[in-house]
């Protein structure tokens, strides 16, 4: 049988050279996806006080039934009322929500004071005004994934009829869409 150079095994570059593979670290993991771009999203759920943050790893997973996924640290200080929470909120940002973007993503913020502008929706979640599309969904499992929870949840609302473009992560900064 004669293999076509085109099929052939891709040739490994010896260590130090420009595209050498590195061992496995937080580091090349972190590097790599600043190379992804991906959705911003924020994740929200009701405990004794509404809680929420910003997520580049919504996944749809299926459509029947309508199911999402997303990652969570267990560091998280949204984490421990993930963690009991029968329902969260899933919000897709617009390229006008930057800020919204940066308030969820930084430690300490109060996320939902002012000017973040929010109500109670289904089944009493926080749901952000002003974005995108927003789910309602229904948690049916937790997985542990490392120093994460894979959180997949079947939907049970939403509107998906916001104005605008959606805001992406790249390279560190969140962007716009370019044509």
């Amino acid at each position: 049988m004669t293999v076509s150079p085109d099929l052939a095994a891709p040739r490994i570059p010896r260590p130090g050279t420009p595209g050498s593979a590195r061992p496995a670290t937080p580091g090349l993991l972190r590097s790599v996806f600043r190379r992804h771009a991906a959705g911003v999203a924020v994740i929200t759920a009701q405990g004794e006080r509404p809680v929420g943050f910003t997520a580049t790893s919504l996944t749809s997973v299926s459509v029947d039934p309508p199911m999402i996924s997303f990652g969570v640290g267990t560091s998280s200080s949204s984490w421990p009322v993930l963690a009991e929470a029968e329902h969260v909120g899933v919000h897709v940002l617009g390229e006008h929500q930057r800020d919204l973007a940066a308030t969820f993503a930084r430690s300490g913020a109060d996320r939902f004071g002012a000017p973040t502008r929010w109500h109670r929706g289904p089944e009493g979640v926080p749901v952000l005004d002003g974005v995108l599309a927003w789910l309602v969904c229904r948690v049916v499992a937790r997985v542990p994934a490392g120093d994460h929870r894979l959180v997949v949840a079947e939907v049970v609302a939403g509107d998906p009829d916001g104005a605008g473009r959606p805001l992406l992560y790249h390279e560190g900064r969140f962007n716009a869409l370019r044509d």
